[in-house]
């Protein structure tokens, strides 16, 4: 692990250096720039202003590599920095995640501005690479082959006051034949259940009311410690601490999904009713194709046991679209599995050669006007039955935790937003009682669209929180210091939920 006299560099008491980072792919990635926030504020920096854009001291990119133009995107955004760097003296630019992973000495080599290079096993080492490449005025790569620190014990400035994520495991042992994440993140590799709890419980007594629990494969939980069981007994633990109220996990592989884990959904109060659960494709020819370790019967199995033990519990999904040999009668049975399924939402992708993977070399790519096609009428169907199943909603009493930053037209509707338990995006009318991120109000929903409901009725309670009051007191805080810098936690809201925009997933679980 890397020690904080590692981590610290020379700073400029009077005028702090300042940092931006740009978060691309999974929630992973979301994760891990929390931490390198974290490590950056630790080491004196300070979050720049909202909207900088490339102003800052430091601008670091936190990448992903799971599309096929992931790279152009990547160097299209150095270039754009360039002039301003060589404008700036002094300013640095850090290239981390995936890619850079993935790309290493190349990165620097296509943009030689770059600073720092730096892998996702070793990002507790950015601010020493930093001040190195200050230093020595060159470029530092360094990407490390295995986990230097598990995430979770870096220091951290988190994306919320009132819901946090947490990290159970790292890395990936699939082997599915589109994805590239199992070579940039490595072999599976479990935190032990003690210190996640001690984790959770100390972000509850910070005022955290909701956790997400994060994997690449959190299901398969347990597997690097010899417990088969481990995921389950997690949640049941979860469960038994006072003061955490909801409690949600992702990404969950359907070859993993057992018995024991939909019956500890169902008898922990706290664990909500909701199952983002990948299915990639409803062709078991394809699944094959794609190294999926199960098939349409079993997938089909999986949603009929949940609502079997949940009947309220909301289920979304990630679909592929166009996978090489995909033919019309195998996307004929993805359409199946929709209709079955019927998916709260879902998360569509259209198929993307990752280099690297032997996907990108199979035969029988699928022309891109079919996949195109294809992805529309996929598109078409998951609207026409999510609205249907937003629907069913009408008239219902919902609790929803508020939200920051959820509901986009807020200020101008006059209107907040939050998430029911189900994690269903849910806009309600501003009651007079002022009410914060955090806070949790009753309402009955009255109007259904296809990715959001309404509440245009009065709210019928506001129940004021613990995890209210640490937002209330962040926000005391943060403005109680000068322009610029912003210690503590960040404005933006609650661990993007999934779904909660068309890329917050990878597509890969």
């Amino acid at each position: 692990m890397t020690s904080s006299s590692d981590r610290s560099i020379a700073v400029d008491a009077q005028k702090p250096r300042s940092y931006e980072i740009r978060t691309y792919g999974c929630q992973m990635n979301v994760h891990d720039s929390e931490r390198l926030a974290g490590l950056l504020e630790e080491a004196g920096y300070v979050r720049a202003p909202e909207g900088s854009d490339g102003d800052a001291d430091v601008v670091v990119f936190n990448t992903c590599a799971v599309r096929e133009n992931a790279d152009n995107r990547l160097y299209g955004n150095l270039g754009h920095l360039a002039p301003k760097k060589a404008k700036r003296p002094g300013m640095q630019i850090a290239v981390g995640g995936c890619l850079a992973q993935k790309d290493r000495d190349t990165i620097v080599k296509k943009a030689p501005w770059v600073d720092v290079v730096f892998g996702t096993h070793n990002i507790g080492k950015l601010p020493v690479l930093l001040e190195r490449a200050r230093v020595q005025k060159e470029a530092q790569v360094e990407i490390a082959e295995s986990l230097e620190a598990f995430p979770s014990t870096l220091p951290t400035r988190r994306e919320s006051a009132y819901a946090a994520w947490v990290s159970i495991s790292v890395g990936c042992n699939n082997t599915c034949t589109f994805c590239i994440v199992p070579a940039l993140r490595g072999k599976e590799k479990d935190r032990r259940p003690g210190d996640i709890l001690a984790e959770v419980e100390a972000l509850v007594a910070e005022g955290v009311s909701e956790i997400t629990l994060l994997g690449q494969n959190v299901n398969a939980y347990g597997s690097d410690i010899g417990d088969r069981e481990a995921f389950s007994k997690l949640l049941r633990a979860c469960g038994k601490i006072e003061g955490l109220e909801r409690v949600r996990f992702t990404s969950p592989h359907p070859r993993d999904f057992t018995d024991d884990v939909i019956a500890a959904m169902a008898e922990t109060p706290n664990v909500m009713p909701q199952l983002h659960m990948p299915l990639q494709s409803g062709s078991d020819k394809v699944l094959r194709a794609m190294r999926r370790s199960y098939r349409q019967e079993r997938y089909l199995k999986i949603i009929e046991k949940v609502r079997a033990a949940i009947p309220d519990a909301a289920i979304t999904t990630d679909i592929i679209v166009g996978f090489p040999g995909e033919t019309e009668e195998d996307f004929e049975q993805t359409l199946h599995v929709v209709r079955e399924a019927r998916f709260a939402q879902a998360f569509t992708f259209q198929y993307s050669k990752r280099p690297g993977t032997p996907a990108a070399e199979m035969e029988d790519q699928v022309p891109k006007e079919v996949v195109q096609e294809r992805y529309e009428r996929l598109v078409a169907l998951q609207e026409e039955i999510s609205w249907e199943e937003n629907r069913k909603q009408l008239g219902r009493r919902l609790e929803l935790m508020v939200a920051e930053g959820e509901g986009r037209k807020d200020g101008t509707t006059r209107r907040l937003s939050g998430r029911a338990p189900d994690n269903r995006l849910v806009h309600f009318t501003k009651p007079d009682q002022a009410v914060r991120p955090g806070d949790v109000v009753t309402v009955e929903v009255t109007y259904a669209a296809p990715h959001h409901l309404l509440a245009e009725g009065p709210v019928l309670d506001v129940r004021r929180t613990r995890a209210g009051d640490a937002w209330e007191r962040r926000n005391t805080a943060e403005q109680a210091k000068p322009t610029g810098v912003m210690l503590g936690l960040p404005k933006v809201g609650a661990p993007a939920p999934l779904p909660a925009t068309a890329n917050s997933g990878c597509g890969c679980d």
